[in-house]
């Protein structure tokens, strides 16, 4: 009798410690809890199920490919659920839709993107018998308590009767494993390196696990060593009864495993009902040591509500720069997701002493004078919005992006075209570092070499690699035809790069590049380069087929390619139709009216690719077609189609993306289009209006202003403009300009329910 009155009073004392540490979470979250509240980390990680979703031509585009992550913002490592093994290219490690858990991963995936993870690690726990082989310790588990915020997730897993709890700071992770009834208990720690170079090491008398999965390239120099590794450092709260290593199913006492197929390390625990193991893990791209420095700088001993209080108050202030007021829950829940997945890239990659890997290096260490250095730039998609509105809301933010492009174009030699894995890798098309750096130059964002980031660019925009370095990834794909015909011809297929031939949409992109440098020459004084730079933006006329009306493949004779088919995916485009393309010409809208022929031969062939449902929101090309008709007699029409789109490619849930994210670039676009501006030629520091989704939204800027954003409606239905003022003063013109923005003050949109037509 006693015995039992015992385990009835221990009970007891479990359970009231269980709601007080539950409490103590809920107390964390509600702390700070303003916005965060509405942000869905599960949103894109499944096929997409919003309205436009299901005419996407590329049902590959339909999923989103982010991830729960949970990290601050602009983190070097984002803390996943991991439901996907490997680190294949195109394959994110969580998907909403996947049955299996394989545990906590420390990720490197670019959010939304189709590349691949790299450097990861991944923590599994597990109770019973000691199973080492992923298809056997792989874990049913189900939504059903699951809670996933940017600063805390929780799952349990009931095969094991586990709960596995996560949160992170920038660099580092905390996951605490907690028993739901005693038994023996595993902790599985794998690199997850496809490569089989994976290396990991125990050290039973410390407590300590450390080690690191080499990082390979893609695109250019696929499968060749990066210069880097992804280390991690991990320390546990508790001893460890028992440990050793393993590769697949085969177990060894050894306390260190390299270079072997599906590495890892066990430990193991006998732990009561109740009881919890804390993992405190540091991350690097340089060293070991690093990775245990970045841990006792930012989390050393603290406990995980500390963490978690410390993460949402970091995202409580990120999120809280846009404070949106309307009476419709949904639209906050997509408005506050989407800036929080455009808050995932560019990476931070260095260490908290400034220790960062060089550029396209071998393993060699350099250390920052000041600020923070970045990588992972998924430059031809974020150019065009995400890197914008970064400008817009984190001016020092986007410095240190700067200086990041220079600090890569200075070791490697070349301004790199989209760098990831902290290398060159000419994936994609155009040259759009040099887009980004005008636009933030232009915006007076110049605490960076401005001289050498102006060589740099211009070496891109006049210069061919020599052999060894094109084929390594740097420079312009295609500039020596570029510059010898105004255009690239289809007999360029453009052999050295991932994607080969598309030379009238590298030729458009080229165009818009070289106006982006010319502004900057203008500034800068350098005149002789500013006239021939500004001609080489009017190229895109040389692929525009006047008797057509689209842009069009075209031999180095001058003869058109053909057949002409203007709505099929060709092989000179982009990842689009010619039909499509023909509308990026960012920087000289009123020259494509006029080969087109005039504004309302503009209107006429937007008209003709809606009403075709030729549009597609899913890609990046065409997200600044809606804002075209503001060039036209009927900018109504930019108004009609922006608010389609906001309801109609954006939703809730898993599926509430209609394409590929991008890290983070369809995410911009829906907060710009939800405020009422976007960014159509981010060069410019215009912004092209549109009719705001929310009542009202108070944005704070850097600089200490504020801008109210006020929507003044005649009815529910109201989505037509009859009036915009800024200040009192009404903005004529379709547009207002990035400087008048950041002064702060009131934008009023006066909204009506039909439209005001010529």
């Amino acid at each position: 009798m006693q015995k039992n009155a015992n385990n009835k009073l221990f009970l007891r004392v479990l359970l009231l410690a269980f709601c007080f540490y539950n409490g103590l979470i809920i107390h964390a979250y509600a702390q700070s809890n303003t916005f965060i509240k509405y942000v869905q980390p599960f949103s894109g990680t499944s096929a997409s199920t919003t309205l436009a979703s299901q005419h996407i031509e590329d049902k590959t585009e339909r999923l989103a490919n982010t991830i729960p992550a949970v990290s601050p913002p602009f983190s070097m490592t984002q803390w996943t659920p991991q439901t996907q093994l490997s680190e294949k290219k195109c394959l994110a490690p969580y998907y909403y839709n996947n049955k299996k858990f394989y545990g906590i991963r420390a990720s490197h995936w670019i959010s939304g993107s189709c590349t691949q993870d790299y450097g990861s690690f991944t923590i599994m726990p597990i109770s019973g018998k000691l199973k080492t082989s992923a298809t056997d310790y792989a874990a049913d588990y189900t939504h059903a308590g699951e809670v996933a915020t940017p600063s805390y997730y929780k799952t349990s897993l009931p095969g094991y009767n586990l709960l596995t709890e996560a949160t992170a700071t920038l660099r580092c992770g905390l996951i605490k494993v907690t028993a739901l009834k005693a038994d023996s208990v595993y902790l599985l720690i794998t690199p997850n390196s496809d490569q089989a170079k994976g290396y990991i090491k125990i050290d039973r008398q410390k407590g300590e696990i450390s080690g690191y999965n080499p990082v390979h390239r893609i695109y250019q120099g696929w499968g060749q060593p990066a210069g880097f590794s992804g280390y991690f450092f991990i320390r546990i709260s508790k001893v460890f009864t028992k440990s050793g290593v393993f590769n697949g199913a085969s177990v060894s006492a050894d306390q260190s495993i390299k270079n072997r197929k599906d590495v890892g390390t066990y430990l193991g625990f006998k732990l009561q009902k109740g009881e919890s193991i804390s993992i405190y893990a540091g991350t690097s791209f340089t060293s070991i040591a690093a990775a245990k420095l970045n841990l006792e700088t930012e989390i050393n001993g603290a406990v995980l509500t500390a963490i978690v209080s410390k993460t949402n108050q970091l995202w409580e202030r990120s999120l809280g720069q846009i404070k949106v007021n309307d009476p419709g829950e949904k639209n906050k829940r997509i408005f506050y997701t989407a800036l929080y997945h455009a808050q995932q890239h560019p990476r931070l990659f260095n260490d908290v002493d400034g220790g960062y890997p060089q550029f396209a290096g071998n393993y060699i260490k350099k250390k920052l004078k000041k600020g923070n250095y970045y990588d992972d730039f998924s430059m031809w998609d974020i150019y065009r919005a995400q890197l914008p509105l970064v400008e817009l809301l984190k001016p020092d933010l986007a410095n240190d992006f700067a200086n990041s492009l220079v600090l890569k174009g200075q070791q490697g030699g070349w301004l790199p075209i989209f760098p990831c894995w902290n290398n060159y890798t000419a994936a994609m098309i155009g040259d759009h570092a040099t887009a980004f750096l005008a636009s933030a130059y232009n915006k007076g964002i110049r605490d960076y070499d401005v001289k050498e980031a102006y060589r740099l660019m211009r070496q891109n925009a006049f210069q061919m690699p020599d052999s060894a370095q094109y084929l390594n990834g740097k420079g312009r794909r295609g500039i020596d035809s570029y510059l010898k015909y105004g255009y690239i011809p289809m007999e360029d297929s453009i052999p050295d790069a991932f994607h080969k031939r598309e030379q009238v949409s590298r030729t458009l992109e080229y165009a818009y590049d070289d106006y982006a440098l010319a502004t900057v020459a203008k500034d800068l004084g350098k005149e002789s380069d500013y006239k021939q730079l500004m001609k080489r933006a009017l190229n895109y006329k040389n692929v525009f087929d006047q008797q057509e009306g689209m842009v069009r493949g075209r031999f180095a004779d001058s003869s058109w390619y053909t057949p002409f088919y203007p709505d099929h995916r060709e092989l000179y485009i982009t990842e689009g139709t010619p039909r499509q393309y023909t509308f990026y010409v960012p920087h000289d809208i009123p020259g494509l009216i006029k080969l087109m022929g005039g504004e309302k031969k503009l209107e006429n062939e937007l008209d003709s690719l809606f009403a075709k449902k030729e549009y597609w929101h899913g890609n990046e090309p065409g997200h600044q077609i809606p804002f075209l008709y503001n060039y036209t007699y009927s900018p109504w029409k930019t108004q009609l189609q922006v608010s389609r789109i906001l309801a109609e490619e954006y939703s809730e849930g898993a599926g509430g993306l209609s394409g590929n994210d991008d890290a983070g670039q369809m995410s911009a676009w829906y907060v710009f289009a939800a405020l009422g501006f976007y960014p159509v030629d981010p060069v410019s520091g215009n912004y092209q209006l549109t009719s705001p989704l929310f009542k009202q939204a108070v944005i704070s800027f850097h600089n200490g202003k504020k801008l109210t954003i006020t929507t003044i409606r005649r009815s529910k239905k109201s989505i037509y403009s009859s009036k915009v003022t800024l200040n009192g003063k009404s903005l004529t013109k379709n547009q207002v300009t990035h400087q008048s923005l950041v002064h702060g003050g009131e934008l009023i949109f006066y909204l009506q329910d039909e439209p005001i037509k010529p």
